[in-house]
């Protein structure tokens, strides 16, 4: 099983889970952060560390942002890994929880 970082994510980007991940297993791209489901081991960590709440196991992934298996498989293994927190972005708290942000990522 893996994690998954979802949509709320999008132009938040706070980055407190990538400082608990004892593997590595997340990517930065521009305006968001994806998890490398081959490296993630499962361990539960990141997830309480999410202040936007964007983070899931796979098998509770909400309705609606079951794309975004596929999503950070993908773009994990073209952006680069990131093991240690950086500043969010400053709008980041006016982006958090807004609907309909996937048109919004940057590849």
């Amino acid at each position: 099983m893996t994690f998954v970082v979802t949509e709320n994510c999008i132009k938040c980007k706070f980055m407190d889970c990538v400082e608990v991940c004892p593997v590595d297993c997340f990517h930065e791209g521009p305006n968001f952060l994806v998890i490398d489901p081959d490296e993630c081991i499962d361990c539960t960590l990141c997830e309480p560390e999410c202040p936007a709440q964007a983070i899931f196991s796979e098998d509770e992934v909400p309705e609606g942002q079951k794309a975004f298996l596929a999503l950070n498989a993908d773009l994990s293994r073209k952006w680069p890994v990131i093991s240690e927190k950086k500043p969010a972005p400053t709008d980041a708290a006016e982006w958090q929880d807004k609907p309909d942000k996937l048109k919004l990522l940057e590849r």
